[in-house]
């Protein structure tokens, strides 16, 4: 019976794999007679799998879609990547976090011992950022993900070279956070070189070294990594914790925040404001409450609206608008008829 069924599993997991197969060569895989496969098949469709016979010279059989889902079989690598996926289906942005989080207590239920201390070192901290875009232009090779979490567990400093830093010695860094938004992953670290907080893409990183030298816990500026993530993107950090400015270190507000209004009605603006804050002044004109990393950058956003723009608060916004205006008139100076 053990051979039977270990048999079975064998058989379902060539249907899973290809479209078609012809009953000879899945005898032959199994090494048994086509009778043999014939009476397995009939196994697996009394539990529910629907395995079809597909007509031809060779016969064969196909694994076709059920009404219901019957049980799955998995390998090593399917079973990590479909436990990852979970974890981090809250980014994409789909209300299925509570969904997702009962499939991999399922899932992690039925792992072998030695792929489930695997995924639970993946402690992840997702953040949701549902207006930006997937990128899987780089994507990360899971085992890499596996490497870098077992550091953080472990508290074992991260030897890596970084991509695009050519001639560079490599990189030491303390993991204490693994991120993931937007469709990339990303380590929050202390670099030890650089005696400072920094955020590393995980796609741009080629480990020499995960075992390196143990290390103290630090306490992250803010605490969250979600907020120091997000400011970091928004140039609250400029890759320094030091640098934070406009509030309370780690936060994600823009360190430089300001209002105008704008000469077009609302609805002309509230579709393209992104993360701004807008409001009626009237039936002709919009008030938008807007930050950026600078007082220019932020000037300049605003200035794509191609709108008249008035009562620009607080003065170091108008004081910005002066300095692009100063700028356009040497741009234009510098243009030959």
């Amino acid at each position: 019976m053990a051979d039977t069924t270990s048999r079975m599993l064998q058989l379902l997991s060539l249907l899973q794999a290809r479209r078609d197969w012809p009953g000879e060569v899945l005898a032959e895989r199994l090494e048994v007679s086509v009778r043999t496969v014939r009476r397995d098949v009939d196994r697996l469709r009394e539990l529910g799998y629907r395995v079809r016979a597909v007509k031809g010279p060779d016969g064969g059989y196909r694994l076709d879609a059920g009404s219901e889902l019957p049980p799955l079989l998995f390998d090593d690598e399917q079973a990590v990547a479909v436990a990852i996926a979970l974890q981090t289906a809250t980014a994409s942005g789909a209300d299925i976090g509570e969904p997702a989080e009962r499939a991999l207590a399922t899932v992690r239920t039925v792992m072998p011992s030695h792929l489930r201390h695997r995924v639970d070192a993946l402690a992840t901290a997702v953040t949701r950022a549902a207006a930006d875009a997937v990128d899987p232009a780089d994507p990360v090779d899971p085992a890499l993900l596996l490497a870098v979490s077992a550091a953080m567990r472990a508290r074992e400093t991260l030897r890596f070279d970084y991509r695009d830093e050519t001639d560079a010695p490599p990189r030491r860094a303390e993991p204490h956070h693994l991120v993931a938004r937007a469709g990339r992953w990303y380590v929050i670290g202390w670099d030890v070189d650089r005696a400072d907080w920094r955020v590393f893409r995980v796609d741009r990183m080629r480990l020499r070294s995960a075992r390196g030298a143990r290390f103290a816990p630090r306490e992250l500026p803010g605490g969250d990594p979600h907020a120091f993530l997000a400011a970091r993107f928004r140039g609250g950090a400029a890759g320094s914790a030091a640098r934070f400015r406009g509030g309370t270190s780690g936060s994600a507000e823009w360190p430089c925040r300001g209002a105008v209004v704008l000469a077009l009605p609302l609805d002309r603006v509230a579709p393209f404001a992104a993360d701004a804050a807008v409001e009626a002044v009237d039936a002709s004109c919009t008030r938008v409450h807007a930050g950026s990393w600078s007082w220019v950058a932020l000037a300049a956003s605003l200035l794509r609206f191609d709108a008249d723009v008035t009562a620009a608060e607080p003065a170091e916004l108008a004081a910005a608008f002066a300095t692009l205006a100063g700028r356009a008139s040497e741009a234009s100076a510098s243009v030959g008829p």
